[in-house]
């Protein structure tokens, strides 16, 4: 089971050694891994950082997604089509 409270669009880059990722569930959350895997890792984790620096700042934290989705995206073909 993997263990996110927010959906993740995970993508591929033009660049083989790295994978995007953002939450479109928690505004302004992104961040680079070098595969599925450690995109997985770190959305986990940042997501946790994330929320506490929205509290931290009296920002709105968005209600936690109780089925979130884990999406992944070739974003090479996407782009060119």
């Amino acid at each position: 089971m993997i263990d996110l409270n927010y959906s993740l669009t995970i993508e591929a880059t033009s660049d083989p050694t790295f994978f995007a990722f953002y939450s479109p569930e928690l505004e302004g959350f992104t961040g680079i891994g070098h595969s599925v895997e450690d995109c997985l890792y770190q959305a986990k984790w940042g997501m946790a950082e994330h929320i506490a620096l929205l509290k931290e700042q009296g920002m709105e934290v968005p209600p936690a997604n109780p089925n979130p989705r884990i999406v992944i995206e070739n974003s090479i073909h996407r782009d060119a089509a």
